[in-house]
């Protein structure tokens, strides 16, 4: 679980994904109905089988076992593409004004971070680090507009480089 079951029973849309709450909490699930029933909220519960969770839900969506990535970043694309997220909520809760270091790099023609060693077969992920001010705290650009900041970052990343490209094939 990500969130606490309190912010699940004030939720409009709960997305139960990778696991089965309503087989593995029941006395949690109870907060999810309650968010159905007094908030009209919607349920999606995404996994490779139709479970419990599934059944109660409003919508299922059955992926295929190691797809689930791949379905996040085309959850992050779309809401991207359609301006459709909250950046207040981002800037004030999230890394996503965090300034990441000017040695992180993302190769898109092989599709590796930077930090990877070929002969080891692993990431040495210190350039993923955020850049520090002089006392030690983590730079930030309120606006988010900052090339190197988590959010430009991931929309270059996850987003198509020319506009109308139509992106990275991610039918699963």
């Amino acid at each position: 679980m990500t969130n606490g079951w309190t912010d699940i029973a004030n939720a409009d849309v709960i997305l139960a994904m990778g696991g089965n709450p309503a087989e593995n909490h029941p006395c949690g699930f109870k907060f999810v109905m309650e968010a159905k029933r007094k908030r009209n909220a919607k349920l999606v519960a995404v996994d490779i089988r139709f479970q419990r969770t599934a059944a109660v839900a409003d919508h299922f969506v059955q992926i295929r076992a190691g797809t689930d990535i791949a379905f996040l970043g085309g959850l992050i694309n779309y809401a991207l593409t359609n301006n459709r997220y909250h950046e207040e909520y981002l800037r004030l809760h999230t890394n996503a004004p965090f300034i990441v270091r000017e040695d992180f790099k993302f190769d898109e023609e092989n599709g590796v971070f930077s930090g990877w060693d070929e002969a080891r077969g692993q990431y040495d992920p210190t350039s993923w680090d955020y850049e520090y001010d002089e006392n030690g705290y983590a730079r930030v650009d309120p606006t988010m507009q900052h090339p190197r900041s988590v959010f430009q970052l991931m929309k270059k990343i996850l987003l198509p480089v020319h506009p109308g490209a139509g992106g990275p094939d991610l039918r699963l």
